[in-house]
């Protein structure tokens, strides 16, 4: 018997309820539940339980086309704010990133079986025109920005096309606009050329919403104890290019670079999975999964690009629900898709540089250990006023010491049982 059978039909109380009877959740748990509720949040999703909350930072130094800019990030992850406003400020030394958006223009696509593939893409191709007002008319507001911009058919194999939906749907997210008029196509095909529709869906491949970011950081900046600048532009130019060639460099060096995007997709409510998709497809067009930056040595100094697609937007979607994101929206400083795409690529770039920097110099873990001895102590109970006593303690350890067991040893010594002394 299903216990769960029409969870989705009961009140909040009644699913806490169950929940807690399920998973032998006590007071003090439910406590934090309540603590966490939302209204707003709890008409978003099906089966709402509360709000989760993540950290939200800010990362400086960025100078992007000539404007400052703080950059609002929500992640859990330590060092990775660090690490951008650090690459932020190398590339500030070398007059800043420039970005710049190529186009930001959505794909949806219908997917048809077709029984003569050729002969319908030439009906299709005839009836372009015919086919793009249909869409049109599903949703003629959006025109004033660009509205429809084209249509093609592909053939996916001897049974399958593709009639791929090409709009400009200026800075709104979108996914409502080109579903809608994909929809009116597919019931345009079935009542005029008896063809029904297999599937019309927004793609998240994004190569008509890219966007370039570059800049060069002097050597000056780069210099790393003995390891002159030189020295540093070469190897983490040399690190960029395994990432070119060997996927399976090519998989962290991209995480790295996602790090920052993520963040800041969160923090102004985007959909930072459709985004993710995006640039990971891109990563692999050529037939392989590759590096979404290159880095090489120059005689300015190190010059570095990225080119990824931002399929996201300023209106719509969870872009203005909640009271962060649109406090978010206000400190980034972006008035359009198209600049909130330039920033994201920016961040990047930054992003990456800072995590190449250390892995060829000092190594990725020396940046993270101080914030991931803080994570440790806040695991074994440490309080805010105790964490610097029980940081210090266990920078006494070595390394392979310091663990959970032994950081609970250092509070109850330092503070008592209970945590105070």
């Amino acid at each position: 018997m299903n216990d769960f059978k029409g969870f989705y039909k009961k009140s909040y109380g009644e699913r806490l309820k169950q929940v807690a009877q399920f998973a032998d959740l006590d007071g003090s748990q439910l406590e934090v539940i309540h603590h966490h509720f939302d209204d707003t949040s709890s008409h978003l999703i099906e089966n709402y339980l509360a709000d989760y909350g993540l950290p939200e930072g800010i990362a400086t130094n960025f100078v992007i086309n000539g404007v400052e800019h703080l950059i609002p990030m929500v992640i859990e992850e330590p060092s990775v704010i660090a690490a951008a406003s650090n690459g932020a400020n190398m590339l500030r030394a070398g007059g800043g990133i420039h970005s710049k958006a190529q186009s930001r223009v959505l794909t949806g696509e219908v997917v048809l079986r077709v029984d003569r593939p050729a002969q319908f893409e030439r009906w299709v191709q005839e009836n372009r025109l015919k086919l793009m007002e249909v869409a049109r008319k599903a949703h003629p507001t959006v025109e004033k920005y660009g509205g429809v911009r084209d249509l093609s058919v592909t053939e996916i194999d001897e049974h399958y096309l593709s009639i791929e939906l090409f709009v400009d749907v200026g800075d709104a997210m979108g996914a409502n606009i080109i579903n809608s008029m994909l929809e009116a196509l597919s019931t345009y095909l079935e009542l005029n050329v008896d063809q029904s529709s297999l599937m019309s869906i927004l793609s998240n491949y994004g190569d008509r919403n890219l966007v370039q970011a570059n800049g060069t950081v002097p050597f000056s900046a780069l210099r790393r104890g003995e390891l002159d600048g030189q020295t540093v532009a070469k190897k983490i130019a040399e690190a960029a290019m395994i990432a070119q060639k060997y996927p399976k460099r090519a998989a962290t060096h991209n995480k790295g670079i996602m790090n920052g995007i993520d963040a800041v997709l969160l923090a102004t409510g985007n959909d930072w999975r459709a985004v993710e998709s995006a640039v990971h497809a891109y990563a692999a067009r050529k037939g392989q999964y590759q590096g979404l930056s290159q880095w090489k040595v120059t005689d300015k100094g190190l010059t570095g690009t990225i080119t990824i697609p931002v399929p996201s937007g300023i209106i719509g979607g969870a872009t203005h629900l909640f009271a962060m994101s649109r406090i978010n929206y206000q400190i980034l400083n972006v008035n359009s898709a198209l600049q909130f795409m330039e920033v994201i690529a920016a961040v990047g770039l930054a992003q990456n540089l800072a995590a190449l920097k250390a892995l060829v110099t000092d190594g990725i873990q020396r940046g993270h250990m101080n914030l991931q001895m803080k994570s440790l102590a806040m695991s074994a109970g440490a309080t805010s006023y105790q964490l610097d006593t029980v940081v210090n303690e266990l920078k006494k350890l070595p390394k392979n010491q310091r663990n959970l067991e032994n950081t609970q040893r250092i509070l109850e010594g330092k503070f008592g049982s209970n945590g105070r002394k």
